[in-house]
């Protein structure tokens, strides 16, 4: 058996580096062509572009290395099928979880390097690319083609220990709708809470629709010391929508040890909506890595069993290559209806990888 695993294990890997540097290289180009002009009229350096592009190969292998598994048990056991290999190992007694071991242990592998990359590494790269950008590569033409669209649920810590909890910002109109601010004192305990329907960016400060602000005492939050109620109420808040645009990607560039601390900062100050989308992304960050060892399992039973239809080892090919696809649009679904309150978090994020190993072990069962 250690022969076999090893063989198998052998192309698993080959093909795995393959496809990952396969898609760093796509991505680049296509990235490249895209911006291409806008380097050359701002005279970007090369080694500007070459640090830029560098500092995404991180994100780049953490997005793409989960189908990158999948393509690469596919093709090794598809290759195992045209060479009639996987009818001997089964007539030699072997079932199907001893034929798959190999594959099933090189996604389990895959996934602990992606959870590692992803907590050391990925924060750091999306913090330098963003620095890169901003401060180095002016892409002012493309700026004023693309309408920027409006950030939803955007939470970040601001100017003189206050939290701020935005359902929704128009970048392109500098308006607010949806507005939670908490005002703290230095040992972390509100002082003020400020609720407003809209708020409009007037060149130096904001003005805000339908406002109540509310003092609290820090040690007797239970009791409001004053209320007050305002039509329309400009506020003292320097964060400008410049400053603002800049805290949309701020949970991204979180590990998961950032984002706990994140969210019990922002526990009880009563953006129900906000925390719950933190608490989401929180549990995505855990989920996420065990994606490469579940898109193998629910795939790998109909790569296997395309050696009972000769000549249809491609078409099982394509078939797991849909399963892969859906996954991500059933994960994508499971967060949205998470971050929308339908879902609890943790099951929002688990929801995809329980139905698809649950799809992966019926399909084993069925076809061996």
């Amino acid at each position: 058996m250690r022969i076999l695993d090893n063989y198998i294990t052998r192309s698993v890997v080959q093909i795995f580096l393959s496809t990952i540097l396969i898609f760093c290289f796509l991505y680049i180009l296509i990235d490249l062509a895209t911006h291409l002009e806008d380097f050359i009229s701002n005279k970007v350096p090369w080694q500007t572009v070459a640090s830029y592009y560098g500092s995404f190969f991180p994100i780049i292998f953490v997005q793409t290395a989960p189908i990158a598994c999948l393509l690469a048990s596919l093709f090794t056991y598809s290759n195992l099928n045209n060479n009639n290999e996987i009818i001997a190992l089964r007539a030699s007694g072997l079932n199907f979880w001893m034929i798959t071991r190999p594959a099933i242990i090189f996604g389990i592998v895959a996934a602990a390097l992606v959870f590692l990359v992803n907590e050391k590494f990925v924060p750091q790269s999306l913090s330098m690319s963003q620095e890169i950008k901003q401060e180095k590569i002016k892409l002012e033409a493309s700026k004023r083609k693309t309408k920027a669209p409006p950030i939803k649920h955007l939470f970040f810590y601001g100017l003189n220990n206050r939290l701020f909890f935005i359902d929704q910002f128009d970048p392109s109109t500098k308006t607010l709708e949806g507005i939670t601010i908490i005002g703290q004192n230095d040992n972390q305990q509100m002082t003020e809470k400020i609720v407003a329907l809209k708020g409009e960016w007037t060149g130096s400060g904001w003005k805000f629709t339908n406002c109540q602000i509310s003092k609290y005492d820090p040690f007797d939050l239970s009791s409001t010391g004053n209320v007050q109620f305002f039509k329309d109420k400009t506020l003292d808040i320097h964060e400008s929508p410049e400053d603002m645009l800049k805290q949309r990607n701020s949970v991204s560039t979180m590990n998961i040890r950032g984002l706990k601390a994140y969210i019990k900062r922002f526990k009880g100050s009563g953006a129900v909506a906000a925390l719950n989308g933190l608490k989401v992304d929180l549990h995505q960050k855990i989920a996420y890595p065990f994606a490469c060892i579940v898109i193998i399992f629910a795939g790998l039973p109909f790569a296997l069993a395309s050696g009972r239809r000769k000549g249809l080892t491609f078409a099982s090919v394509g078939i797991a290559l849909v399963i892969g696809f859906l996954f991500y649009v059933v994960n994508a679904v499971g967060l949205a209806l998470g971050k929308g309150g339908v879902l609890p978090p943790l099951l929002a994020a688990w929801v995809a990888p329980i139905l698809f190993v649950g799809a992966g072990i019926y399909s084993a069962r069925k076809l061996f």
